[in-house]
């Protein structure tokens, strides 16, 4: 897998975020409540609380860095279209 490979797979992190990084959508994203859980402190957290913010957030973190880097790659290309 190269690279280039590797951003262009933002449409399918997209949809894992959607997903597993939403789920269980009710009440609130289980995401949400471990952030916020941690944002207080992270008083009473274990093992498998910290083992649940990395499953649910793994997605999140996979769009982030390949999105960017697919967007990083489009307005260089787009640049360097321009000065031609």
């Amino acid at each position: 897998m190269s690279i280039n490979s590797f951003f262009d797979n933002w449409k399918y992190f997209l949809l894992f975020c959607f997903t597993l990084g939403l789920a269980p959508f009710a009440p609130e994203p289980h995401i949400v409540g471990k952030i916020r859980w941690i944002a207080g402190g992270a008083v009473g957290m274990t093992g498998m609380d910290w083992f649940d913010v990395v499953l649910h957030g793994t997605p999140w973190v996979l769009f982030i860095v390949s999105g960017g880097g697919a967007l990083l790659r489009y307005f260089k290309q787009k640049g360097n279209n321009s000065e031609i």
